[in-house]
C-alpha cells in the first residue's frame, strides 16, 4: 500500500458470547449519597426544632420523622429530583424539592389528624421544622453546586467541541451556560456546511461563531484541545455522523450524539429505554406513570363537588322538566382516552336530542335551544351530570373538551395533531376553556386556538395545573361570549 493511502484499520468484532451492545443509563453513586444525605437532613432539623422549646424527643416524633423520610422518597422519585440531577437548574431542583416537601407535609397532616397526634406535639415546632426543612435542603444543594462550579472553574475545565452550527448546538449552548458547576468550557463550534437562509442546515457566523470545519476538530482532538465532542448534525445527516465517529475513535475525546429530535412537535416526550435500546417518544401521554395520581385527584374533587351541587343540580332537573317536552338527561356520543367512544352525560338544553353522524354545533339564537337551557349553556351548567362520568372513569375533571363525533372527524382531517388530544381523558373543564375557548367555533382559526391549548396542557401536565384550571374555572370558566 502506498504511502499516500490512507491504511485500513480491521474491525473489532462482537464478544465471542454472542452479546450485543447496550447503552446503559447514566447514574451517579453519589446519587445515592445525596438522597441518604436529604433523608439525615429532615430527622436534624426536627430535632433542632425542638430545642428552643426544651421539648424532649418521643416515639410521636420518632414516627413523623420517619413518616416523613417515607413521603419525601416518595414524592421526589415522582418529581424526579434525583434523575440526572446535575442537568436541572437551581431553580428548577428547587420547585422539584419545595413540591417533594409540599406534598410530604400533606401526608404529614392528614397523618397527624387520623392518629389524633395535634395534642400530644409542639405544633409551633412542627410548624417550624415543615417551614425550614426545605429551605435547609435547598440551601445545601446550592451550596454544594456553588463550591463545585468555584472548583471547576479553577481546575478542572471540560473543552467541549460542538459539531453542527444549527438551532439545536444553540440550545445546548444556553443549556451549559445553565450548569456552571459542570465545569463544561466550550472550544468552539465547527460546521464545514454551506449556511440556508432558513437555518435548517447551518446558522449563520452572526448567530454561532464557526471556528472551523471537521477537519480541523479532528485535528484539535488529537492534539489534546479538546476533552468532549457534542455532535448536533441534522438526522439527515447519518453517514456524515457515522464518519466523524470512526475518526473520531482515532483520539480520546469523549463522544456524545445529541438526535434532533426536536425538529418535531413534541408532545409529552421522554427519554426510556428496553434492555439498554434508548427509545425517545415523540407522542406521549404525561399520565403513563401517573393515572393514578389524576384519577384519585379526580374522585376526590368530584365527590366534594357532587356534595355541593346535588341540590342545585335536582333544581335544574325539575327546570328543565318543566321547560319543555324530554328527558331530563342527554348522552351524546363521543371520542374518550385514545379514541374510544364514551357516552357524555348533559342537562337536555335543546328541544331535540342529536346524536348522529351530522350534529351541527349550537350557535347564537339557535332554535333548538330551550328558554331554559339558553341559561344553562351560557353558564355551563348543563355539563354539571358529566360528574358521573367523572366518577365512572370516562373523563376527568379537567382535560380537553370532548367533541361529538361528527366534529372530530371533520377536524382531524383539517387540524395537525387533532386526535393527540386523545392522549388523555376529556374533562369537564380545560386549560382552552379557562382562557377564552369557549362555545362555538364557528371558523377553523377558533378550534386550532383551543386544540393548541389543549395540546399545551397534555405537554405541561400536573397535579398542580389541574389545581389551578379548577380554580380558575370557578371565576372565569363558567361564562363566556361565546357559549350560547
Amino acid at each position: 500500500m502506498g504511502s499516500h493511502q490512507k491504511e485500513q484499520k480491521a474491525a473489532v468484532l462482537p464478544p465471542a458470547s454472542g452479546t450485543t451492545a447496550s447503552i446503559r443509563l447514566h447514574r451517579s453513586n453519589i446519587l445515592a449519597f445525596f438522597r441518604a444525605f436529604d433523608s439525615l437532613l429532615v430527622i436534624c432539623v426536627l430535632w433542632g426544632t425542638l430545642q428552643p422549646w426544651d421539648t424532649p424527643w418521643s416515639h410521636t416524633y420518632t414516627w413523623l420523622g420517619v413518616l416523613a423520610i417515607i413521603a419525601f422518597v416518595f414524592f421526589a422519585e415522582s418529581n424526579e429530583v434525583y434523575h440526572l440531577w446535575q442537568g436541572f437548574s437551581t431553580p428548577a431542583l428547587a420547585h422539584r424539592l419545595t413540591m417533594a416537601w409540599a406534598g410530604t407535609a400533606l401526608v404529614l397532616g392528614a397523618f397527624a389528624v387520623a392518629m389524633e397526634l395535634l395534642a400530644s406535639i409542639n405544633i409551633r415546632a412542627v410548624a417550624l421544622w415543615l417551614t425550614l426543612t426545605p429551605i435547609t435542603i435547598i440551601s445545601c444543594h446550592w451550596l454544594r453546586r456553588f463550591v463545585l462550579a468555584r472548583f471547576r472553574q479553577q481546575s478542572s475545565q471540560r473543552r467541549i467541541g460542538i459539531v453542527g452550527a444549527t438551532s439545536l448546538s444553540q440550545r445546548l449552548t444556553a443549556a451549559i451556560g445553565n450548569l456552571p458547576w459542570m465545569g463544561y468550557q466550550i472550544a468552539g463550534y465547527y460546521d464545514d456546511r454551506g449556511v440556508t437562509d432558513d437555518g435548517s442546515r447551518r446558522l449563520g457566523d452572526d448567530q454561532v461563531r464557526v471556528e472551523g470545519n471537521l477537519e480541523q476538530l479532528k485535528q484539535a482532538a488529537r492534539n489534546g484541545e479538546i476533552d468532549m465532542v457534542f455532535i448536533t448534525l441534522p438526522m439527515a445527516a447519518e453517514r456524515r455522523v457515522r464518519e466523524l465517529v470512526q475518526d473520531l475513535a482515532d483520539t480520546t475525546v469523549s463522544a456524545y450524539l445529541i438526535p434532533d429530535v426536536f425538529s418535531f412537535d413534541l408532545l409529552h416526550s421522554r427519554l426510556t429505554g428496553i434492555q439498554g435500546i434508548p427509545a425517545v417518544s415523540i407522542y406521549d401521554s404525561p399520565l403513563a406513570d401517573q393515572a393514578w395520581t389524576k384519577r384519585a385527584f379526580d374522585l376526590a374533587a368530584g365527590l366534594a363537588i357532587l356534595a355541593i351541587v346535588a341540590i342545585p343540580m335536582i333544581a335544574i332537573a325539575i327546570g328543565v322538566k318543566m321547560d319543555s317536552k324530554g328527558p331530563v338527561f342527554f348522552k351524546q356520543s363521543r371520542y374518550g382516552v385514545r379514541g374510544e367512544k364514551i357516552k357524555v352525560w348533559k342537562f337536555r338544553s335543546m328541544k331535540v336530542c342529536e346524536d348522529g353522524e351530522n350534529v351541527p354545533q349550537a350557535t347564537r339564537d339557535d332554535p333548538r335551544i330551550t328558554p331554559f337551557g339558553a341559561m344553562l349553556r351560557r353558564t355551563s351548567l348543563d355539563e354539571l351530570p358529566q360528574l358521573f362520568n367523572v366518577l365512572g372513569g370516562s373523563m376527568s375533571l379537567i382535560g380537553p373538551r370532548p367533541h361529538a363525533v361528527a366534529h372530530n372527524e371533520f377536524y382531524r382531517n383539517h387540524i395537525q395533531g387533532y386526535m393527540l388530544r386523545h392522549k388523555v381523558k376529556p374533562g369537564i373543564t380545560g386549560l382552552a376553556q379557562v382562557n377564552g375557548f369557549r362555545g362555538e367555533t364557528e371558523t377553523m382559526d377558533k378550534m386550532v386556538g383551543r386544540i393548541a391549548y389543549d395540546l399545551e396542557y397534555i405537554r405541561n401536565w400536573s397535579l398542580w395545573l389541574d389545581i389551578k384550571i379548577l380554580w380558575w374555572t370557578a371565576f372565569r370558566g363558567f361564562v363566556g361570549q361565546q357559549a350560547y
